[in-house]
């Protein structure tokens, strides 16, 4: 994996945990760690934005939208009680298995 993209994703973490119970008139990300119906919501809603881009081949915009996607997404996990290192452990454990075989198997 490309280790700026991990140092980034890493610090971006770190910074959302940081604005936990933070002022929440300050803090969009406070706002967003407080409401994970909304958190879900605006995942959802990046999600479209991100696929439109893709679809629309519009490399500027999907590059913008997939870091909104992003950073969304590190919220609402956050916001559910779910770190990086759950989601971690379920990755390594679907290494080395096929996506067809890992999707039948649910």
């Amino acid at each position: 994996m490309n280790r700026r993209f991990s140092a980034v994703i890493g610090r971006l973490a770190e910074t959302i945990e940081s604005r936990r119970g933070g002022d929440v008139s300050r803090s969009y990300t406070a706002q967003l760690l407080g409401d994970l119906d909304r958190a879900a919501k605006k995942v959802g809603e990046e999600a479209v934005e991100t696929v439109i881009a893709a679809a629309q081949g519009d490399r500027e915009a999907l590059t913008a939208e997939s870091a909104d996607l992003l950073y969304h997404w590190l919220v609402m996990i956050a916001a559910a009680g779910v770190s990086l290192d759950d989601v971690a452990t379920i990755l390594e454990a679907r290494e080395g298995t096929s996506g067809l075989v890992e999707k039948a198997a649910r």
